[in-house]
C-alpha cells in the first residue's frame, strides 16, 4: 500500500509539473501585457499633463483678455448710455 501511495503521489507530481509551469508562464505573458499597458498609461498620463498644462496657460490669458474687454465695454456703454438719456431728455422737452 506504501508502494502505491508513493508511486500515486510521484505521478501526481510529474502531472502536476507542466501544469505548474504553464501557470508560469500565462503569469509572465499576463505580467508582461500589464507592463506595458502601464506604460502607456504613464505615457499618456504625461502628455494630459502637458495639455492641462496648456490648456490652463491658455485659460488664463482668456480671463485676462475678458476682463480687459470687460472693462473696455462697460466704460463704452456708460458714455452711450448718457448721451441716449439726453437725447430722451431734449425730444420730451422739445414738443412741449
Amino acid at each position: 500500500m506504501r508502494n502505491n501511495t508513493m508511486a500515486s503521489l510521484v505521478v501526481a507530481a510529474i502531472l502536476g509539473f507542466p501544469l505548474v509551469a504553464c501557470e508560469d508562464t500565462k503569469a509572465r505573458q499576463e505580467n508582461e501585457q500589464l507592463k506595458a499597458h502601464v506604460a502607456e498609461l504613464v505615457k499618456d498620463n504625461g502628455n494630459l499633463g502637458n495639455q492641462v498644462e496648456s490648456l490652463t496657460q491658455e485659460n488664463a490669458a482668456l480671463k485676462q483678455e475678458n476682463e480687459r474687454l470687460k472693462a473696455k465695454s462697460t466704460h463704452s456703454k456708460k458714455s452711450k448710455t448718457k448721451h441716449h438719456r439726453r437725447t430722451a431728455k431734449r425730444a420730451a422737452a422739445s414738443p412741449s
